[in-house]
């Protein structure tokens, strides 16, 4: 059945392969993970080009180098590039930095101690997203000459493609053009959402932001660490429990901010229930809906605004970091948009340029990978090596997730799988590529919860945690391909000869 389409990937090269802009790197054994993770200095010799919130691209090194130089800044201090000026003042607000002195780019530095301080912004910005584009670095270093030539891309012409981007995206969300905000990244867009409503409800009185079910980490880490007041329901199936805060404190609650369906356990919650509950405390709900695209449910009934990491399905070739905000036209708040709009930053052009030629397929593929998503569940369900398939219509969360669908083939494209065998020999004998990221016309694995929660699974008070609320360490999250899909199940066959 398999026609020998996959093949192992190298440690350290990128995905997609041979491409500087590439978002995610390959990691083929589940040791390299976990030497990543621990930050070896084998592993960081390969890994050079990884997802930009999470290691600093080359580019950035070569230009943060370069303009110490042209700067003259001491050794004892780092530079760090940011998207904008404007990105500037919220990273040099949280930790207080004022530099001595302007650094004139049409882009942001700033000037950190190195060490704890560089360490600490360069995390805050991977929470924020406010990451310089590497094709802007690129351009730089090519025009002074640190490097001899530029990645040969195709782009969109520059006067059309952000008009394309927006006309697609508000086709898709059914929303007018002028609602929606393009990000330099989706924590960006996730960030400056909540940020806006922080400042709206704050005048009401309204402080407590609430995030409800198990959401990706760096979201949950802006809801824990960078609002004063937050609560947090991991178990997005218990919705008397929120009901119940409500009653208590539903009229201090400034937005609900939740993923449909979540990552990586694929769980829907009851969004009519929830919408209701909302309603009578005028609470706005806030819907990444990266993983549901606008093509397979329509939110449009619960969300007030939306939030997507264009780097996934949108781009589906995982080499442009981009996000995008998007305010539904029947909310209430949509008319005061300049709050959510103002702390984002335009992306670099080029990615505007690449993203606009990528986005253009998006509806095709999410249609295809739905189709071998579907196909792809039910070959995983029935195999006699898995242990249990977390998906859109897991038994627990079918009800749910039928009621917002588009049409019959509307399934997410991602599918999280626990094994009976041994994980690490399944997961180093799979030829799909393997990494960080999703949404890519190509199969992606990633051993979840090694590479989004490796501290929780070197403690025992982590470990006891990820029991807690439910989510397996030995996790295997499959982003599904446009591949054959007899090709794919194919791949995972072999997994019966372990």
């Amino acid at each position: 059945m398999n026609k020998k389409q996959f093949y192992p990937i190298p440690c350290g090269q990128t995905l997609p392969q041979n491409n500087i802009h590439a978002v995610s790197t390959s990691m083929p054994n589940l040791q390299d993970v976990i030497d990543y993770e621990e930050q070896t200095p084998e592993i960081l010799e390969k890994i050079t080009v990884a997802y930009p919130r999470f290691i600093v691209h080359p580019y950035l090194k070569k230009l943060a180098n370069y303009l110490k130089q042209k700067y003259s800044v001491g050794d004892e201090y780092e530079l760090i590039l940011l998207s904008s000026q404007k990105a500037i003042k919220v990273v040099s607000n949280r930790y207080f930095i004022h530099n001595k002195f302007e650094f004139n780019e049409p882009f942001g530095v700033i000037k950190v101690v190195k060490g704890r301080q560089y360490q600490k912004v360069l995390k805050f910005i991977q929470h924020v997203g406010y990451n310089l584009s590497s094709r802007l670095a690129e351009d730089y270093l090519y025009k002074v000459g640190i490097i001899n030539k530029i990645h040969i891309e195709e782009l969109e012409d520059k006067n059309k493609a952000k008009n394309i981007v927006i006309e697609t995206l508000g086709s898709a969300y059914k929303q007018p053009v002028e609602n929606i905000c393009l990000n330099p990244s989706g924590m960006n867009s996730i960030y400056c959402a909540l940020k806006g409503i922080k400042n709206i409800q704050a005048r009401n009185g309204r402080t407590i932001l609430v995030q409800l079910g198990w959401l990706y980490l760096d979201t949950t880490n802006i809801v824990e660490h960078y609002f004063e007041e937050s609560k947090v329901f991991h178990d997005v199936t218990n919705i008397d429990e929120f009901e119940e805060f409500l009653k208590k404190d539903g009229l201090k609650v400034s937005a609900i901010v939740t993923e449909i369906p979540t990552n990586p356990l694929l769980q829907t919650v009851d969004l009519e229930r929830l919408k209701k509950l909302c309603n009578s405390y005028n609470i706005p709900i806030i819907v990444d809906s990266t993983f549901a695209t606008p093509y397979n449910l329509d939110l449009n009934p619960f969300a007030d605004i939306y939030v997507e990491s264009l780097t996934k399905f949108a781009c589906g070739n995982a080499d442009v970091l981009m996000g995008a905000i998007i305010l539904n036209k029947d909310s209430k708040i949509s008319h005061i948009s300049n709050e959510f709009f103002k702390y984002a930053d335009e992306p670099y052009i080029k990615d505007i340029q690449r993203m606009a030629l990528e986005i253009k397929d998006y509806k095709i593929r999410v249609k295809k990978i739905s189709q071998n998503s579907l196909k792809l569940a039910s070959y995983l369900e029935n195999a006699p090596f898995i242990d249990k398939v977390f998906y859109c219509l897991s038994p627990d969360f079918k009800e749910n997730y039928e009621k917002l669908m588009i049409d019959d083939n509307s399934l997410c494209g991602i599918i999280s799988v626990t094994f009976k065998k041994d994980f690490q020999k399944v997961y180093d004998s799979l030829n799909f590529a393997k990494g960080p990221s999703l949404g890519t016309e190509f199969t992606l694995l990633m051993p979840y919860t090694y590479l989004a929660h490796y501290d929780l699974i070197t403690s025992q008070n982590g470990r006891e945690f990820l029991e807690k609320i439910k989510l397996p360490i030995e996790l295997l999250r499959i982003s599904v391909g446009t591949e054959n899909i007899e090709d794919i199940i194919g791949e995972f066959e072999k997994i019966n000869n372990i």
